[in-house]
């Protein structure tokens, strides 16, 4: 195992993919000589060159439909939008082009294209520049929706994104770039759908997607202290979203919360919701629960945005309530 930074785990994906396929090709705003905003791609353009490291004009929608159109034709295209508040200029090329090309041709296409993306609040970047938009992109049919929460899985649904002939939106956070943790030294693999089970436990289970598991997992740590088991589940794959692995929990556990950082209306914790009562209702000791930001612009006020999305303490004290303590 080596210990990388989150940054250094999808460099090292981009890394491996272009050195064994000639057609994988990167692109995005300030991807080659600045190396990416959070060096994702730092050290690519001296090793590929610009014709497979392209820096591209600040037009977020031509160069994703000129990516996807690449990918038409069998080249492997990782695609970096800055930021995801920028990829609603890009929405026509992904959700009209690339997500819809294989059913309405039949089959004869395919756009094997992956486009990464880091959204989130950061710190007091504004209300322009921290959306949380994996719920607008997990509801486009026939686009894979993949959002890591940690190295590890940064590196490997990278790598098994590239390989996948589905087009792929993977959903990074802007806060984990510098986040630690073990890599395998071998190449490895993620699956593209799924879930895992992060931490078990038999008194309720915690629902989480990249930087809400970290808040699950803190939330677990001081609940256990008054005595209280959580199970945490990480639901890395948002489309599909692993439907079984959801009713396997809640039927272990009877009661859910589903924790994340975005706006709560038409999200992920009311998909997640709405698969728990379709499919384990009388498995349920308690209405589930959500815990998501306020459904505010997010402020630019330190105090303000801090008090506008969740965090470790919210998910303690949902939980609290939810068991009536």
């Amino acid at each position: 195992m080596a210990t990388l930074m989150y940054w250094e785990a999808i460099r090292r994906a981009h890394d491996e993919e272009m050195s064994r396929d000639p057609l994988v090709i990167c692109m995005g705003e300030d991807i080659g000589v600045v190396g990416g905003t959070y060096n994702a791609t730092k050290g690519l353009l001296d090793k590929y060159g610009p014709e497979r490291v392209i820096d591209t004009p600040i037009s977020e929608n031509s160069y994703t439909g000129i990516g996807i159109g690449a990918s038409f034709i069998g080249v492997r295209p990782i695609i970096e939008i800055m930021s995801v508040n920028f990829a609603w200029l890009a929405m026509d090329q992904i959700f009209n082009s690339a997500a819809k090309v294989r059913y309405m041709s039949g089959g004869q296409l395919e756009a094997p294209v992956v486009i990464r993306s880091p959204g989130g609040t950061a710190h007091q970047l504004g209300a322009q520049h921290s959306a949380r938009m994996e719920k607008v992109f997990m509801g486009v049919a026939g686009l894979r929706v993949v959002t890591p929460s940690s190295p590890k899985q940064a590196y490997g649904l990278l790598k098994s994104a590239v390989r996948c002939n589905d087009p792929v939106y993977i959903n990074e956070h802007e806060l984990m770039y510098n986040l630690k943790g073990e890599v395998p030294d071998e190449e490895y693999f993620h699956p593209l759908e799924g879930s895992e089970v992060v931490r078990s436990g038999r008194d309720v289970t915690l629902f989480g997607y990249n930087i809400s598991v970290h808040w699950c997992l803190q939330a677990a740590e001081e609940l256990a202290k008054k005595g209280i088991e959580c199970e945490v589940v990480d639901l890395f794959a948002l489309s599909p979203l692993d439907r079984a692995g959801i009713r396997a929990s809640v039927s272990k556990t009877h009661k859910a919360i589903i924790v994340e950082e975005a706006e709560p209306a038409v999200g992920v914790g009311a998909e997640v919701m709405a698969i728990i009562n379709e499919e384990c209702f009388f498995e349920l000791d308690a209405a589930p629960v959500r815990v998501s930001a306020v459904n505010v612009p997010t402020p630019f006020n330190h105090n303000l945005e801090k008090a506008s999305i969740p965090n470790p303490r919210s998910v303690v004290a949902a939980t609290l309530t939810l068991l009536g303590r």
